[in-house]
């Protein structure tokens, strides 16, 4: 987890004055990690730290607080969960001018002078670059300032295109890039994190790609996909995954080896994306799609088999 920035700044905004709400530590059985966090502002709210009577509770109060806190809950006596653990939360206010005084890698705040482990942690993330972990330390909060981690292009913005993005949108660490072939393709409502890129000839954009970006190919042109998949072969990528059936992926084998591409680097393609299993329904398809990105260890063996 780590502190979203952008996201509290978009809020602000917005609303003037927001409140952000995020679990400090965890001791127990708890509902979500350090580090989670929501947002509340005078008549709505974004995110979640964990449901219940906690989030419910700690939204209701911050509207009537007009100063930070830290304050701890214990899950079970004090909210009537059955999480069997206890939390200490921190509240804090935010406004456009407080937004400003934001460290750009790491948020420290806390009472009093500041630690001296502490000040050690914040030394080894400037000068060494090692990120801490969301944590309590003698009484001062530490987070990462968020940073998208993984570099995403979706290439296609018909009813496939549409509902990935819909499921990944809101995943953490993910900077999208969103290609079609004109600006009429996209939705009215789009996240203000996802740039879109209407483009006449999107197969020359392969070349702009980070050489370990995952790449979604989706488009309605069965020969502008081949066209993507020849360029992104050429241009190196950390995953390409490509839609269609055991028909469509067969004969773009033939031609990517027609064009001069190895079997070795035609099978870096996953084709079917997403898992068969579930079905072709663009949702069940983007289900299966998220289910993929979040699966931090993937098992390249078993998605193939999967896919035979």
């Amino acid at each position: 987890m780590a502190f979203d920035v952008q996201s509290l700044r978009d809020a602000v905004a917005r609303h003037g004055h927001v409140a952000r709400i995020v679990l400090a530590e965890v001791k127990g059985s708890s509902p979500r990690e350090v580090g989670a966090a929501m947002l509340v502002w005078a008549d709505g709210q974004s995110g979640t730290i964990g449901g219940g009577a906690l989030e419910y509770e700690l939204a209701r109060a911050s509207r009537n607080l007009t100063s930070d806190t830290l304050t701890r809950h214990a899950l079970g006596p004090d909210m009537g969960q059955c999480c069997g653990g206890a939390v200490r939360v921190l509240t804090e206010f935010y406004d456009a001018a407080r937004i400003e005084t934001l460290d750009n890698e790491v948020i420290a705040r806390g009472p009093g002078d500041m630690p001296l482990a502490v000040k050690r942690m914040l030394a080894d993330a400037r000068n060494q670059g090692v990120r801490p972990t969301p944590q309590l330390v003698q009484g001062w909060f530490i987070e990462p300032a968020h940073r998208a981690e993984r570099s995403v292009w979706i290439w296609g913005a018909g009813h496939v295109g549409r509902a990935i993005v819909a499921v990944l949108a809101p995943l953490p660490d993910l900077a999208m890039t969103w290609i079609d072939t004109g600006a009429d393709r996209f939705p009215a409502d789009i996240p203000d994190h996802i740039s879109v890129v209407p483009a006449a000839d999107p197969a020359r954009l392969a070349e702009h790609a980070p050489e370990d970006a995952s790449h979604l190919i989706l488009t309605y042109s069965h020969t502008l996909d081949l066209e993507l998949c020849h360029r992104l072969l050429l241009r190196g990528f950390g995953f390409c995954g490509l839609i269609g059936s055991k028909t469509k992926w067969a004969r773009f084998r033939k031609r990517l080896a027609a064009l001069g591409h190895s079997p070795a680097q035609i099978d870096a393609i996953t084709c079917p994306i997403g898992d068969p299993e579930l079905g072709k329904h663009p949702a069940r398809i983007a289900i299966g799609v998220a289910a993929d990105f979040i699966t931090e260890n993937r098992n390249d063996t078993s998605r193939q088999e999967r896919r035979a």
